[in-house]
């Protein structure tokens, strides 16, 4: 869970879905948007707390360090890890972050709660296409979705 803070309504999303995230999930952060949850006591899973701050968004590149790292000590690809990312949108540095997970061919990455102002339908087309990019919808609705839970 990553991207930027903002005092935007629609922002209570990140919150409640870390709230709801299954006890054996590990969240990983990444930049302020953090700041909406990470005063949460989420538990520990084997000693490790659930939450782990990767730092902040120009702690990008370390934080796909470490997830490139778990694939390969996994010896699998980063794209089947059961690894789903869910960006806050808000300024140009989650630009970066963004592209720098569509350069790195990662999927599965979960928008909101606008979308960025350069993504058109076309566009977004194709990021679904290609990356399989969403749109968040609420926190039910995406955990399910996740998870791979129907109805």
């Amino acid at each position: 869970m990553g991207g930027c803070d903002g005092a935007k309504p629609g922002r209570n999303y990140y919150t409640g879905f870390v709230k709801k995230t299954p006890k054996d999930t590990v969240i990983f952060t990444l930049a302020c948007g953090k700041f909406r949850f990470n005063d949460l006591d989420m538990g520990e899973i084997m000693g490790m707390p659930r939450i782990m701050d990767m730092g902040q968004c120009n702690d990008a590149y370390s934080a796909v360090q470490v997830v490139l790292a778990l694939a390969d000590a996994l010896k699998c690809g980063v794209n089947d890890l059961p690894l789903t990312l869910i960006l806050s949108w808000y300024e140009q540095k989650a630009v970066c972050i963004l592209l720098t997970l569509l350069s790195l061919g990662i999927k599965n990455i979960y928008l909101g709660p606008t979308l960025p102002a350069f993504i058109s339908p076309n566009i977004l087309k194709t990021l679904v296409n290609r990356f399989h990019v969403k749109p968040i919808t609420t926190p039910d609705k995406d955990l399910k979705a996740i998870l791979g839970q129907t109805g």
